[in-house]
């Protein structure tokens, strides 16, 4: 069997092309900056050069692309750009015309000499050309993570995220819940824009958001429950306590506003039962939602992974860094692996 793997975070994508005839450690491995970040250097780009651009393509990731965006209006500069990929910006494309986007359907001119831009999560085009020079290619199958903040025009998108990882909760907090292979909930744009492109080579796609991917890959070879697992992420930290292969309790916020004296504190009260929702949401984070609490007492491990584990470097707790396959940075590929086998042999 293989899988190409790609955990798409907000400043790199991380990828493994997993070969079940070689060992682990000989797969194929690549960390490479994210599609958001060489987009938002593209449109960058352009904007130096003093040229429109026209956004084409489906709905992605932004933040850095989004940025950049704004600043190429700020300088001046016209933006177009198709409607799917216009809902990279925002949910609703009122306010992306708002930006001072232009909206382009399929029967508009846009004006020549803007610099096309295709957007997209996984470019399989330059991944593909990667491999080749080394002797390889894509394989049929994919497992893709990203952050999915599903798609809520009318609402705050980080109510709706929360919404959709507390109804997994309720639903009794399966680690395969978190996974879907080859059908996406129509409210998890993101990851429906991404199956889309990759269903058209005809193969199997599986879909997670970032943060269970990591945690799942985290989880690899520990025995002991019940766990907390401590994804810090470039732009998000989510920490779970997790009970075999159940998901207890968690809490999502940005990384900018914790450090370890803060997760610290998140944690021990996340396990006793005493953190909620409105404290974390109206700290600036996602929030948070417990379904049993098992008390801190009772962790036999807190584990942490992700590019900014250094935080908790200061942490008066007794934590313990995944390194799955001796690999921190692919541990989200790695849980991404491990769920589509899962998924896979289930027929689900």
């Amino acid at each position: 069997m293989q899988i190409m793997a790609i955990d798409v975070g907000m400043g790199t994508q991380d990828i493994l092309l997993y070969d079940d005839a070689q060992h682990m450690e000989n797969n194929i491995k690549m960390v490479l900056p994210s599609q958001t970040q060489i987009i938002a250097r593209r449109i960058g780009r352009a904007t130096g050069a003093g040229r429109d651009v026209f956004l084409t393509g489906t709905t992605m990731g932004g933040g850095p692309s989004g940025r950049a965006v704004r600043e190429h209006i700020g300088a001046g500069l016209k933006v177009y750009a198709e409607e799917r990929a216009a809902l990279t910006l925002h949910d609703n494309l009122g306010k992306v015309a708002h930006m001072g986007v232009i909206l382009v359907g399929a029967r508009d001119t846009v004006p020549e000499g803007a610099v096309r831009i295709g957007m997209r999560d996984v470019d399989t085009g330059a991944i593909g050309t990667a491999l080749e020079l080394f002797e390889s290619q894509l394989p049929r199958d994919f497992a893709v993570a990203v952050q999915d903040h599903g798609e809520a025009p009318d609402m705050s998108n980080r109510v709706f995220r929360f919404r959709h990882f507390r109804e997994l909760l309720e639903k009794g907090g399966e680690l395969e819940r978190f996974a879907y292979l080859n059908r996406v909930p129509a409210h998890l744009s993101r990851m429906r824009a991404v199956m889309d492109t990759l269903k058209q080579r005809g193969n199997s796609v599986l879909l997670m958001d970032t943060g269970p991917a990591a945690m799942c890959g985290a989880l690899n070879g520990y025995q002991d429950s019940p766990v907390v697992v401590v994804n810090i992420g470039n732009g998000h930290t989510l920490a779970a306590v997790v009970d075999g292969n159940r998901m207890l309790a968690l809490f999502e916020h940005h990384t900018r506003s914790v450090d370890a004296p803060k997760l610290d504190d998140l944690i021990r009260r996340l396990c006793d039962g005493e953190l909620d929702l409105e404290e974390v949401f109206n700290d600036g984070g996602h929030g948070c939602h417990i379904q049993e609490a098992v008390g801190f007492g009772n962790i036999r491990s807190v584990i942490v992974t992700g590019p900014n584990r250094n935080i908790m470097a200061g942490s008066s707790l007794d934590v313990e860094y995944a390194v799955p396959h001796g690999d921190m940075m692919l541990t989200g590929c790695f849980g991404l692996v491990e769920m589509f086998r899962k998924k896979f042999g289930q027929g689900q």
